[in-house]
C-alpha cells in the first residue's frame, strides 16, 4: 500500500494539510490504497502558533516530530534536513507531499528527493518575483526539485510551463486553505476579549505582520502603525502581534489608542474577527486568500503578491511598504469605493479530494 509523508512544520502549513488528511481518511473507508505519516518539522513548536491549530482543525498527533526549535532560516533547515533523513532511512516512503513555501517545505523536498523519492509539492508555482522574500526561494528550489505540481490558480500553471515544468506534471486543484475556511466557517468564534473590548461586527479592523522588510526595524514598524492608527478614525484596530513583531515593537511611550494588541489567535478566534472585520490591513499572503473568500476588503502593504488572483479577481489591493499610502488607501475604503471582488476558480472546498483522487491514480500507474 502506498505511503505518503505529509510535511508540516509552521502555521500556514497546518491550514493545508488538514484537507488533505480528512480526505485521505476518508477515502481509507472506501478501501483507498493510499496511507499517510504525519511528519511535524516542528519549525512553529509553541501551542499558539502550533498546537492550537492541531487541537481545532482536527489534525492527529504527528507520526514524527522532529522537533527543530528556533534558529536561523539555515540552522533550522539543516536540522529538518539531518532528522528528516534518517527518518527516510528508518521508513522509506513512496511520496514526500509538501505544501506551501516555509523552510520545512524546501527542506524536506530536498532530502527526499536526495534518496530518490518523488515530490509533490500542494501550492506550487506561486511566484512574487520577490527574491528578498525567504518564501521566494523556497518556493523557486521546491519546484525545481519537485515531480507533482499541485496548484491552486491558472497563473501558477503559466508560472509553471515558464519554469519549463511538463504540463503532464501541473494538476490545477484549487487551495486546500479555502477546503479549511469552508468546513470551519460555522465553528468560528470570539476571542475572549470580544466582550471586554465592546466590539462589534463592522466597527473594527484587523491588522498583521510578520514580514522582515515591515517588522524588523522599529521606526518603519512605527511608522506603519502610527499611520494605521491615524487613519482608522474612531474604530478598533485588532493587532494580534507575531512573535517576530514582539522582538521589534516598543509598546511604551505611544499613542497608539485605537489598537488592541494581542498574542497570536487560534484559527477560529483569528477567522471570526476577519469575517466580522470592515478591513484585514495585512502582508500575509494567506490572508490575503482568506478575505478573498470571505468577501471581506483587504489592505496588503507589500509591493507584490504571490496570489496575484487576490488582486485581480479578489477584495485585495496591494497598498505598498510606504506607510503614506496607508491612510489615502484608508480613505478610498470609508468612501465606500472598495471593490467587491469574488471567489476565484476551483476554492470550493474539495480541493483536498481533489488531490488525494489525483494521488490515487499517479501512485497506481
Amino acid at each position: 500500500m502506498p505511503l505518503i509523508d505529509i510535511i508540516t512544520g509552521a502555521r500556514p502549513n497546518f491550514m493545508k494539510i488538514a484537507p488533505i488528511i480528512r480526505a485521505i481518511n476518508d477515502s481509507q473507508s472506501s478501501e483507498s490504497p493510499l496511507e499517510y505519516r504525519l511528519i511535524h518539522t516542528g519549525q512553529h513548536y509553541d501551542k499558539k502558533m502550533s498546537g492550537d491549530f492541531f487541537e481545532q482543525l482536527g489534525i492527529p498527533e504527528p507520526d514524527i516530530n522532529l522537533g527543530v526549535g528556533s534558529g536561523t532560516q539555515a540552522e533550522q533547515a539543516a536540522a529538518i534536513m539531518v532528522r528528516y533523513e534518517k527518518a527516510l532511512i528508518d521508513s522509506r516512503p513512496d511520496v514526500c507531499l509538501v505544501v506551501g513555501d516555509v523552510t520545512s517545505t524546501m527542506a524536506c523536498a530536498i532530502t527526499a528527493q536526495k534518496l530518490s523519492v518523488q515530490v509533490g509539492h500542494v501550492e506550487a508555482g506561486i511566484r512574487s518575483g520577490d527574491w528578498s522574500m525567504p518564501e521566494e526561494i523556497n518556493r523557486i528550489v521546491t519546484d525545481s526539485i519537485t515531480n507533482w505540481f499541485f496548484t491552486t490558480s491558472v497563473t501558477a500553471n503559466d508560472n509553471l510551463k515558464k519554469f519549463g515544468v511538463s504540463e503532464d506534471q501541473i494538476f490545477f486543484v484549487g487551495n486546500t486553505m479555502i477546503d479549511t475556511l469552508k468546513m470551519n466557517l460555522h465553528r468560528l468564534r470570539a476571542p475572549a476579549f470580544w466582550a471586554e473590548e465592546c466590539l462589534e461586527p463592522g466597527q473594527f479592523f484587523i491588522l498583521t505582520l510578520h514580514r522582515p522588510n515591515n517588522v524588523d526595524k522599529q521606526d518603519k514598524l512605527r511608522a506603519f502603525i502610527n499611520e494605521i492608527n491615524r487613519g482608522v478614525r474612531d474604530k478598533k484596530v485588532i493587532f494580534p502581534v507575531h512573535p517576530r513583531t514582539v522582538q521589534t515593537l516598543d509598546q511604551s511611550d505611544n499613542n497608539w489608542r485605537n489598537v488592541i494588541f494581542t498574542e497570536p489567535m487560534a484559527y477560529l478566534e483569528f477567522n471570526f474577527l476577519v469575517k466580522n472585520a470592515i478591513a484585514v490591513i495585512t502582508d500575509s499572503g494567506g490572508v490575503t486568500e482568506e478575505s478573498t473568500f470571505m468577501g471581506v476588503p483587504c489592505l496588503t502593504l507589500r509591493d507584490n503578491t504571490e496570489r496575484p488572483e487576490t488582486v485581480e479577481i479578489g477584495t485585495n489591493e496591494l497598498v505598498g511598504t510606504n506607510p503614506a499610502n496607508i491612510i489615502p488607501a484608508l480613505d478610498k475604503l470609508f468612501s465606500g469605493r472598495w471593490k467587491e471582488g469574488r471567489i476565484p476558480d476551483l476554492w470550493d472546498g474539495k480541493t483536498g479530494e481533489r488531490i488525494v483522487k489525483k494521488l490515487e491514480e499517479l501512485l497506481s500507474a
